[in-house]
């Protein structure tokens, strides 16, 4: 596909995005290993088991104590965000696929949203579910997870925030998101926070209040690409934080396209990679940052999943073939 980039001026980037490891540090991270490639995202399910979906498009459960690791379905696509419900079903954003549910493990599988008003799902990423109504993202309209770069830089903001109601109508919340990712529903449900990776940001759409219907920023000018988030057994938004900012990217993206054009002519090969990080912030529903935990990214690296449960923090990874655990200190 022919990029069609977009100008955009970032903000500066803060000293944070240059630093390696954080203080306090972030713990060793413990691997536990899975039977494939890719644990994008990683959700705690009611019976205590880590639950992820693979490259392979596998969706596997991990019992973190004793290491056993369960094959609990299986997409035939690319499974990519979760949700676990209380009964034991799993929400699925499958990138090739839709939205789709488990309703339990070793169950059938059902495709919920894969088109909107005749119009192929292109990228589905992320979902959380309050009761029978779903929220989930489409990151990009125009470009393919194995592309996903190629939105990076051409920036199209054609990112969505979308909710499934229970008689199964589809309605965008909010569209032009630079890259829909993560989501999080606020306890209260007073608001859902959606990363927008290509943004540094997370972006909160009101569902209550004086301001419902409207947009704002939670968090602004992050240090790193946020992806996946969840909101943890402490009550905070848990963020991971995928690369740091890139300087040439940054300097790219208010240029003429040209300049993108070529980068992205590059065979893949030799196009600049993400830097290796192990890496999650944590943040209140007022936007303070109460946690961040890095460490330089030896045994672990791209980190696009993290779920916290009584201050263990579970990772997952667009490319690792295990999935991570660490500790808040």
């Amino acid at each position: 596909m022919s990029l069609q980039p977009r100008r955009w001026q970032p903000p500066k980037a803060t000293p944070r995005a240059r630093e390696k490891h954080s203080e306090p540090p972030m713990p060793a991270v413990q691997r536990i290993e899975v039977p494939g490639e890719g644990p994008e995202d990683v959700v705690v399910a009611a019976d205590g088991r880590v639950v992820a979906g693979l490259a392979n498009g596998a969706l596997v459960a991990v019992d973190p104590g004793e290491g056993t690791v369960e094959q609990i379905g299986h997409t035939d696509g690319r499974p990519l965000g979760l949700h676990a419900n209380s009964d034991g079903s799993l929400l699925i954003c499958d990138a090739e696929r839709g939205l789709l549910r488990l309703d339990k493990p070793g169950g059938q599988i059902t495709v919920l949203v894969d088109e909107i008003g005749g119009v192929p799902l292109n990228f589905t990423s992320n979902v959380f579910a309050d009761g029978d109504t779903v929220y989930f993202t489409e990151s990009t309209r125009r470009w393919k997870l194995d592309e996903y770069m190629g939105d990076m830089l051409e920036h199209s903001e054609t990112g969505r925030l979308l909710r499934r109601h229970p008689d199964g109508r589809v309605e965008t919340l909010v569209g032009e998101l630079k890259f829909a990712n993560g989501l999080v529903l606020a306890p209260d449900r007073s608001c859902v926070l959606v990363a927008e990776t290509g943004g540094y940001s997370i972006t909160r759409y009101w569902l209550s209040g004086d301001k419902a219907g409207t947009h704002d920023y939670f968090v602004e000018n992050l240090p790193g690409f946020p992806d996946n988030m969840g909101l943890g057994s402490d009550g905070l938004v848990w963020v991971a934080l995928v690369t740091p900012r890139n300087p040439l990217l940054d300097m790219l993206l208010p240029l003429p396209g040209l300049l993108r054009r070529l980068v992205w002519a590059i065979p893949q090969r030799l196009q600049p990679k993400p830097a290796r990080t192990v890496w999650v912030q944590a943040f209140d529903f007022e936007g303070n940052l109460i946690h961040d935990l890095q460490r330089e990214g030896t045994d672990y690296a791209m980190v696009t999943g993290v779920a916290e449960q009584d201050g263990v923090i579970y990772l997952g990874s667009l490319t690792e073939t295990a999935i991570g655990l660490t500790r808040v200190p």
